[in-house]
């Protein structure tokens, strides 16, 4: 968005040198003018800022500089004093770093260490350079700045250059500006009033809540229009207030909306920094679409508005938004020459007022309510006894709230364009406003109708790309603020006020004037307010009451409380992480807990997974001794009798025990960095070894790796192995512990160890023998065979052995019999479970593809009501096995389910999985995973249905959503229709008759089906239309065919449809309607009150208009006539109904927001 602001016209440097300044005076003065005259060089190098702030001090002070060629690279003018602080002029004779001569401003102070941080000061300066002997000559710049301590010197890079200066005749003189290697520099320094505090500020270090006591709200993405909505209910005090009593103790979820804004609110109120608004929008059901979206301010305010107080309904507070924020309205149509007036009193929550072609909000509200005279053939209807009366109809306020909300109408329907476009006219209003004028005779006239302006909402760009902040009061005696995003600063009245009237720049600069009109169209404001919000004077204290700690519910301060102090440790562990090296353990009794693949699962939480490994956050610097002993105690194991083991990743990516260390003296961050070429993780992995002797001096006797008095390691043919027993009736993999054996043993010679480790004695029970497998990594399991060698088989420290009991082969000498394989029948004629493993191998597959999924029952398709639940499933199986499993819980026809993906963000069903051959569960689970589906696409959930029919025949139909209008067009409802692929419309009419329980078309009457889309009527399908043929993209809607309008020409008909305001805004359903020949529209309408069933005063609401494409609404009268006698309905024409949206659901065609 390109905005014409005070940077066009002001000196801005770059962000890092002083050299990119623009020259904003050409070197063009009038010969007339001097620079010995100051007061008249005054007024041209210190011309009026755009932002007019107040002059405390001029000051003029010159400085003859000679010998130029002579001087040092670079130089500082005597001192001289403005606004309380020291001056001088920072000359760079030969230029810095150009080739021309480069002057700036500095402060003069000799000790900077001396200046506070916080030091600044605001000024407006020019520079002249000017001929000694001839003050006609000469040439200035000039610029403002804010100096700081950090920003000490503000000026001109390239002042002029140096050619110019001494060679050649300035201007049209016949002598250079610098003769005799000399010149004066006159400084021109004006010290203006910070009122904000912020006046050219570059925000770099800027504490909004230091500077103002207030906070922002961080920007999402596209969410500004949202901060500054809910910053101005914020400082609505009693809004907050009656926020607060809303009872959500219950329920702390972040999809309770109110919870979420009591926090946010809390977090507003105590909060150092600006605070995120992502817990609010997720309980509004808020997607990353909607978050870089911006939508209509004033529904979202009604529709928050509204659902707070449909929350505080039985609280104390369950009056305070209609008694804060609703007022009354009457519309009324009051006859002239007898006492008879029709009039209805509403509520509102704000009102919407014009702004094209009106100047000011008083001339707004008188033409909001002013007077339509009804008279000649536009005369009213007074009833029977009146007959018809000339009359005025008009609104007129009956009472407002304590809390204004004003909508200006900036985004209006261009017919041209035929779009939205931004109203961008200048709109004036006032700091005090006085809607009694607006009152009807007789409102309670106790109170002033006197309202101060609390709020000025603001968008600055156009339709498509814009930004929204706020000016806002927080206190009934005090400066406004302005809100934009996470920052705040303090706001004069003029930023509050004239900046935010739109329209033309209107100044009193001179060049600003002159530059202006150069151009050929004005320049019109980019920023200009769109919701202005009044509080009654009478009722300020009220309505911004202080909001104390007391009015807090308790359990939200005590849980935010909970929250930053949990916050604060994070970050303290954080800050303190590099001095630390976590510890990942694995014991023997984490192993004997584990249930799946390798030793253990390193990603496991130990609060949660007694088969995690035990985690230990100890200091880098600490010895590997006082790990062990910090181990041993956690363990309740004597040190002497522990050895810890590093473990590895292999390179098949298992991770085992590798060697134990032996050297204890080294650090922990000493032996992580020796493992860290064989660990893929940030922690160290250790197994620890518990001794299961000592010897006569207490010290543990070790297999292998033992020590001897030598310092020698003694390394034997032992190897250690890890035990996993499989029990296939349990259907559970557990660790065992683990053994030393020699490599020299063959695998038979195990059984007996074996057996005595799992205590089953000595040998098994006659018939049983163990099947063993080495588990070299989850999707590798080998078999070993009996009569092999470890050392054949390859087998080396951290190996790990699975085994279980089987049936015994009799005819074979080796020890793994025939394992039952998936699918086998058994001998008495029974088939296995599909999910059920006999064999270990099967059981490892399960564990590499296992998932678990939840199941809910479909929202809208179940008639019965099912509990969700989740299952444990190979993402191998089939879509059928699938359903075998669900149905067996569900206690249904497999046959009969349909499985529904669900959607990632809102959790609702997306739609029907295919049923197709050799579809795996994976597959259903991540569809498409190389398109965006798959991300779309939650991967852990399935919803279900249960059909009336198998799958198989569901595949011969096609689903076609139905919306029945049974009375009119007021009632609606829909329905899923199944009807074969080969039918027609004809067929559809008889599905649906049955599924909505209607009369057929035989008994009820003929039945028309018509698609619309986007809320426009589309076409009519006929009886024999094909039901394959239905457009996916249009809405199906059905109705009883009007006794008039049957076997009538299709061309005395005329489509219909509704909007709201302008035709772009659609809503409703469409319909088509029978027009007749002469009549006039005062009798249509009533024949359009009976067609459509809105009755009474809500069809008296709506206006009626001729809409053509590309062209105005033109709205009718009771004597128009929409179908000549010997005339046509044009086939482009459609009458529209001009009415309210209820619903108010939809905005650009998409739903609306608020969950």
């Amino acid at each position: 968005m390109v905005v014409d602001t005070q940077d066009d016209y002001v000196v801005q440097p770059t962000d890092n040198e002083k050299d990119e300044v623009a020259i904003i005076n050409p070197d063009q003065p009038d010969r007339i003018l001097l620079a010995t005259d100051y007061e008249a060089m005054k007024e041209v190098v210190l011309p009026t800022l755009i932002e007019e702030p107040k002059i405390l001090e001029d000051a003029v002070h010159t400085w003859t500089v000679e010998n130029w060629r002579s001087l040092n690279k670079k130089e500082h003018g005597p001192v001289f004093h403005a606004g309380g602080f020291p001056w001088r002029i920072l000359l760079f004779p030969f230029g810095n770093n150009v080739d021309q001569s480069s002057i700036y401003l500095e402060h003069g102070f000799e000790d900077t260490s001396k200046i506070p941080d916080d030091w600044s000061c605001c000024v407006q300066f020019g520079l002249v350079m000017w001929n000694i002997d001839d003050p006609s000559l000469f040439s200035h710049h000039n610029a403002h700045h804010r100096f700081t301590k950090e920003e000490s010197d503000w000026g001109f890079t390239r002042f002029l250059e140096l050619k110019k200066m001494f060679q050649l005749p300035w201007l049209d003189s016949d002598r250079p500006l610098c003769e005799n290697e000399s010149c004066n520099l006159t400084a021109y320094v004006r010290i203006v009033e910070d009122e904000t505090g912020v006046l050219w500020h570059n925000f770099n270090n800027y504490d909004s809540k230091k500077e103002t006591g207030y906070v922002g709200l961080k920007n999402q993405g596209a969410t500004c229009y949202l901060n500054s909505l809910l910053q101005s209910l914020y400082f609505t005090n009693a809004f907050r207030k009656a926020v607060y009593q809303i009872p959500t103790a219950e329920d702390e979820s972040i999809a309770n909306s109110a919870y979420t804004l009591q926090r946010l609110f809390y977090q507003l109120q105590t909060s150092n920094s600006a605070v995120g608004t992502n817990e609010l929008t997720k309980s509004f059901g808020w997607d990353t679409r909607h978050i870089f979206e911006q939508q209509d301010v004033q529904e979202l305010s009604r529709k928050l508005i509204e659902r707070m107080e449909e929350r505080m309904k039985g609280t104390d507070a369950e009056d305070a938004l209609p008694r804060m924020l609703s007022g009354k309205v009457k519309t009324y149509v009051s006859c002239i020459d007898v006492d008879y007036e029709s009039s209805r009193i509403e509520d509102f929550w704000d009102i919407q007022l014009n702004v094209r072609g009106i100047s000011t909000l008083q001339d707004s509200f008188k033409d909001y309510i002013q007077q339509e005279t009804l008279d000649g053939e536009n005369k009213y209807w007074a009833g029977d006894e009146f007959k018809y009366q000339d009359a005025h109809k008009g609104v007129i306020f009956t009472s407002f709230p304590e809390v204004l909300h004003l909508h200006l109408k900036r985004f209006e329907y261009d017919i041209q364009r035929d779009a939205m476009m931004k109203v961008n006219d200048r709109f004036e209003f006032p700091d005090t406003l006085d809607v009694a004028p607006y009152l009807e005779k007789g409102a309670d006239m106790s109170e002033p109708w006197v309202y101060k302006l609390h709020g000025v909402l603001v968008h600055s760009g156009d339709l498509n790309a814009g930004h929204y902040y706020a000016f806002l009061k927080p206190n009934k005696d005090g400066w406004f603020h302005k809100f934009d995003d996470d920052k705040v600063t303090k706001a004069t009245m003029r930023e509050t006020l004239e900046e935010n009237y739109g329209g033309e720049y209107k100044t009193s600069n001179p060049q600003l004037r002159s530059a202006l009109q150069q151009r050929k169209q004005p320049v019109i404001r980019q920023m200009s307010a769109y919701m202005l919000v009044y509080i009654r004077e009478s009722r300020l204290d009220q309505v911004l009451t202080p909001v104390s700690q007391e009015d807090v519910p308790a359990h939200l301060e005590r849980r935010l409380t909970e929250e930053a102090a949990a916050k604060e440790a994070k970050k303290k562990e954080r800050e303190e992480q590099h001095l630390y090296c976590p510890v990942k353990v694995i014991t023997e009794e984490t192993f004997k807990n584990h249930g799946a693949t390798d030793l253990t699962n390193f990603d496991a939480d130990p609060k949660d997974d007694p088969a995690a490994p035990r985690l230990y956050k100890t200091k880098k610097r600490s010895t590997m001794e006082e790990l062990l002993a910090t181990i041993a105690e956690d363990i309740q194991q004597d040190p002497r009798r522990i050895r810890l083991w590093i473990m590895v990743n292999r390179q098949n990516k298992t991770t085992r025990p590798d060697q134990p260390i032996m050297d204890l003296k080294p650090t922990v961050e000493e032996t992580y960095t020796r493992s860290a070429s064989t660990s893929r993780d940030y922690s160290l992995r250790l197994w620890v070894e518990v001794a299961e002797e000592l010897n006569a001096q207490g010290e543990a006797v070790w297999p292998t790796y033992q020590g001897n008095a030598n310092g020698v390691i003694v390394k034997t043919d032992l190897i250690l192995l890890f035990l996993k027993y499989f029990d296939h009736e349990k259907q559970t993999l557990q660790g065992v512990g683990h053994v030393y054996v020699s490599k020299e043993k063959k695998v038979e010679e195990l059984v007996p160890i074996l057996s005595k480790k799992m205590g089953w004695g000595e040998k098994l029970p006659p018939g049983e023998q163990l099947a063993m497998w080495e588990e070299i990594k989850p999707s590798m399991i080998e078999t070993l065979k009996a009569k092999q060698s470890l050392k054949a088989a390859e087998l080396q420290d951290g190996d790990i052995i699975c085994f279980q009991r089987v049936p015994e082969r009799k005819a074979s000498g080796e020890i793994l019999g025939k394992i039952t394989r998936l699918g086998d029948k058994p001998s008495d004629g029974v088939v296995k479970r599909w999910d059920h493993f006999d064999d270990a191998r099967d059981f490892y597959d399960f564990l590499c593809w296992k998932k678990d999924v939840r199941f809910y029952p479909h929202p809208t398709r179940c008639d019965k009501e099912y509990d969700s639940f989740i299952l444990t499933l190979s993402s191998k199986i089939s879509y059928d096995q699938l359903a075998e499993r669900v149905a067996d819980g569900l206690k249904v026809d497999p046959t009969h389910i349909r499985f529904w993906s669900v959607n990632a963000t809102s959790g609702n069903p997306k739609g029907p999985i295919r049923r197709t051959a050799n579809q795996t569960l994976h597959q259903i689970l991540n569809p498409h995973s190389y398109t965006q589906t798959n991300s779309q696409t939650k991967q852990d959930v399935l919803c279900f249905e249960i059909l009336e029919m198998s799958l198989a025949e569901l595949d011969t139909k096609k689903n076609v959503k139905v919306t029945w209008l049974s009375e009119g067009i007021t009632k609606d409802e829909t329905f899923d229709v199944l009807v074969n692929k080969q039918g027609h419309i004809e067929d559809l009419i008889q599905a649906f008759s049955k599924k909505a329980q209607i009369k057929d078309e035989q008994e009820g009457g003929r039945i028309r089906v018509y698609e619309i889309h986007h809320h426009k009527f589309f076409r009519e399908l006929a009886p024999s239309y094909p039901v394959l043929s239905i457009n996916d993209y249009a809405d199906v809607v059905a109705e009883r065919i009007p006794d008039e309008e049957l076997d009538v020409d299709e061309r005395d008909f005329i489509k219909v449809m509704h909007f709201q305001s302008d035709p772009t805004r659609v809503h409703g359903i469409p319909f088509k309607f029978l027009l007749k020949e002469g009549e006039e529209f005062s009798e249509t309408k009533k024949r359009l009150e009976k067609r459509t069933g809105i009755k009474g005063k809500a069809f008296e609401k709506i206006k009626f208009a001729i809409i053509k494409r590309y062209q105005k609404p033109v709205y009718l009268k009771d004597d128009d006539c929409l179908f000549a006698e010997g005339g046509a309905v044009e086939d482009d024409m459609i009458l529209g109904l001009d009415h309210v949206d209820r619903t108010r659901s939809t905005r650009n065609g998409q739903e609306m927001f608020l969950k």
